[in-house]
């Protein structure tokens, strides 16, 4: 079994980014089911995403838009989706760098 698990920074105030909202689904039967949500807390990080995924194709969703919002600041993404293959034998950590007009995201330790 595989923990889920992200970190959001935001490259532009160089901080972690918190109070994102953040969806966890994974693909069954050709259709994405929820399984988790949660925000990041104050250090940027969800830690509440899946301590036990199987293996299966899975996708994380960021819902920036109330984010850039609350800081009066504008983004060409209201979203951000990583979609990824999990196999469930080791963590996945997936985080995510923001900026009004950019994001990248790796495989994390």
């Amino acid at each position: 079994m595989s923990a889920i698990t992200t970190h959001a920074l935001d490259t532009t105030l160089g901080k972690p980014a918190s109070g994102i909202a953040v969806s966890l689904e994974r693909l069954e039967n050709g259709a994405w089911t929820a399984i988790a949500q949660s925000a990041t807390d104050a250090d940027g990080r969800c830690r509440d995403l899946a301590a036990d995924a199987t293996p299966g194709h899975y996708r994380l969703t960021f819902h920036l838009r109330d984010y850039f919002a609350r800081q009066g600041r504008q983004s060409i993404y209201p979203e951000v989706v990583i979609a990824f293959h999990c196999d469930g034998k080791a963590h996945y950590h997936l985080p995510v760098l923001l900026s009004d007009n950019s994001y990248t995201t790796y495989r994390g330790s």
